[in-house]
């Protein structure tokens, strides 16, 4: 069976209007543009999303998309909508994911872990400080850098209460999320059923990482606090 048929939509790509969508979102982001370009959303962007991890499923497993609206709460920017759409397959928040974006800057895959609640960076840390298992992330880490992915993540400044400013692996100890990402700017291949075989390549590429999230970081028991 053709994996671009395993959704309910087949996937031929992301619409022809999507990066247009989200270039009038970063410049209006009101309710009142939303409004009148939602189907545009719907039609270019939500749909091809869907349909795109519907067909990575059957390798990686069920996928959702993000909602597009922001939780502006606790944060000083108060624009209502994200200025992208992102989809992931993970095992929990923080435990290893595989992630895919479209957004102004055409094309983001990413994988690894993208927050931690605090038994999650514990176990981080020591897997990292861990001669072996920190050996082995500094291995995929390596690989991965050859075949073109960065490594991102937020870091803190200096090394981690209790962790010695000289180890090996220090800058690696630093972050508090761990990810590799690469982008591909806005081309054809993103409006054709090539752009799944993109995505599929690089999530198989990423996955030595995203394993190494799930063995080593785990689901949290502690739940995430702002």
């Amino acid at each position: 069976m053709d994996e671009r048929k395993l959704g309910a939509v087949e996937f031929t790509g992301f619409g022809e209007h999507a990066i247009d969508f989200y270039d009038g979102l970063v410049a209006d982001n009101s309710k009142a543009y939303w409004d009148d370009n939602k189907h545009v959303y719907l039609r270019d962007v939500r749909a091809p999303m869907e349909a795109l991890l519907a067909a990575l499923e059957p390798e990686f497993g069920k996928g959702k998309v993000f909602r597009p609206y922001r939780d502006v709460r606790f944060s000083k920017d108060k624009t209502p909508y994200k200025d992208h759409c992102g989809g992931v397959v993970e095992l929990g928040r923080g435990g290893g994911a595989h992630y895919v974006q479209i957004g102004p800057e055409g094309l983001l895959v990413a994988g690894g872990s993208f927050a931690m609640a605090p038994d999650q960076l514990a176990r981080y840390r020591e897997s990292v400080a861990d001669d072996v298992r920190g050996r082995a992330l500094e291995k995929v880490l390596a690989k991965l850098a050859k075949s073109g992915w960065e490594l991102r993540g937020d870091k803190l400044k200096r090394a981690p209460r209790g962790l010695d400013p000289e180890h090996p692996r220090i800058e690696l100890l630093k972050h508090k999320r761990v990810y590799v990402a690469k982008v591909w700017p806005p081309d054809d291949v993103l409006h054709e059923p090539h752009c799944l075989k993109r995505v599929r390549d690089a999530w198989r590429q990423a996955t030595p990482l995203v394993n190494w999230c799930a063995d080593h970081i785990g689901l949290t028991e502690l739940g995430f606090r702002r």
